[in-house]
C-alpha cells in the first residue's frame, strides 16, 4: 500500500511491480440535476477525477446503481448512457456493475486507474515557496441546491453542468507531465478542505488569495439566497478553526470556500520556478487554470484568506 487513507487522499494506490501501481476509488451521490443523461455524465467525471489527481490513468469502471423497483427505466437507461459517454470519452473501460432496489436514486462508479509508483501526486509534497494552481471554478454546490429548490438561473445551471461534466484529463495529462510537489481534487469537501489536507500532509501552511479564487457565474447570488447544502455547513463546521481571514473578506467568499464540488477541479502545488510555464501549458489545454496562492512554513493559521 502506497497511499492510504492516512492523509486524506482522493483515492488509494497498491503496488503491484516495480514499475506498476493500481489508483482505486468509489463514489455515488443521489440527483443533481433534472437531465438523467447529464445526472450520468456528471457522476462519471467526478468518480474519473479521484484518479486524475492521483496522476493516474482511468482504466476500467464499475457502475453503481440504486434505483425505485416501479421507477422508469427509460430514465435509468439515460444516466447509464450518460455516464457511460463519459467513460468512453476517459478510455475508461466498465466493466460491469451492481443494481439494488431503493427507493432513492443513487448512481456512480468505482474505478480502477495505473500509475507509475514514483509518480504519484499525492497532497504530502508541497513545500514553502511552491505556487498554488486551481484548474475549475468553485460554486457546484450551492447551485446544485438551487437547482434543487428550483431558484436557479438557466445561466447558472449551464456554467456548473459545463464544470461537472468537464473531465480533468486534460488537466491531469499536462500536469503529470511536470515537475509537481502535490495535489488534490476539491470534490466532496470543498476548496479549503483540499487545502487542508494538502498542508496536514505536507506540514505546511497555505495561502490563498481571494480576488484570484474563480467563482462560478450565480454563486455568490445562491449563497445571497440561502441556498447553502448540508456539506458544505459540515465542512466549515469542521475546518474553520485552523483559517484565517484579513478584514475585508466577503463573507460570500468565506462561504464558498468550504462548498463542496462535485467533480471539481485540481488543486495543484508547483515550485516557483515552474508555475507560470505549467499555468501556460494548462492554459494552452483549454484548462482555465489560476494561481490562487502559495506554500508557507508552518505557522499559524494553517490557512490564511488574504
Amino acid at each position: 500500500m502506497l497511499v492510504g487513507f492516512d492523509h486524506a487522499d482522493d483515492a488509494g494506490v497498491y503496488q503491484i511491480s516495480p514499475d506498476l501501481a493500481l489508483v482505486q476509488t468509489v463514489d455515488f451521490f443521489t440527483p443533481i440535476v433534472d437531465d438523467p443523461y447529464t445526472l450520468g455524465q456528471i457522476a462519471a467525471t467526478n468518480s474519473l477525477s479521484d484518479v486524475y489527481a492521483m496522476g493516474g490513468r482511468p482504466l476500467t469502471s464499475l457502475a453503481l446503481v440504486c434505483y425505485p423497483e416501479k421507477a422508469d427505466l427509460d430514465i435509468l437507461e439515460r444516466i447509464l448512457a450518460g455516464g457511460l459517454a463519459k467513460m468512453m470519452e476517459a478510455e475508461c473501460t466498465v466493466v460491469g456493475g451492481h443494481s439494488i432496489r431503493d427507493d432513492e436514486t443513487k448512481f456512480g462508479y468505482s474505478v480502477t486507474g495505473v500509475i507509475h509508483p514514483l509518480k504519484i501526486l499525492a497532497n504530502t509534497g508541497a513545500v514553502a515557496g511552491d505556487r498554488l494552481l486551481l484548474t475549475k471554478a468553485l460554486g457546484t454546490g450551492v447551485i446544485s441546491t438551487a437547482i434543487k429548490k428550483g431558484t436557479a438561473k438557466e445561466s447558472w445551471i449551464d456554467s456548473a453542468v459545463a464544470s461537472m461534466t468537464t473531465l480533468n484529463k486534460a488537466a491531469a495529462e499536462v500536469v503529470t507531465g511536470a515537475e509537481l510537489r502535490s495535489a488534490a481534487q476539491t470534490a466532496t469537501c470543498g476548496l479549503t478542505w483540499a487545502v487542508h489536507s494538502m498542508a496536514r500532509g505536507s506540514n505546511v501552511s497555505l495561502r490563498m488569495y481571494a480576488s484570484r479564487v474563480p467563482v462560478l457565474d450565480g454563486a455568490f447570488e445562491c449563497i445571497r439566497d440561502g441556498n447553502i447544502p448540508g456539506g458544505l455547513k459540515a465542512n466549515r463546521e469542521f475546518a474553520e478553526c485552523v483559517v484565517g481571514y484579513e478584514q475585508a473578506i466577503r463573507e460570500e467568499l468565506k462561504t464558498l470556500l468550504f462548498d463542496p464540488q462535485t467533480a471539481g477541479g485540481l488543486l495543484i502545488s508547483v515550485g516557483p520556478e515552474d508555475a507560470s510555464e505549467l499555468l501556460r501549458s494548462l492554459n494552452a489545454a483549454g484548462v482555465p487554470a489560476v494561481e490562487i496562492g502559495e506554500v508557507l512554513s508552518q505557522t499559524q493559521p494553517l490557512i490564511s484568506i488574504s
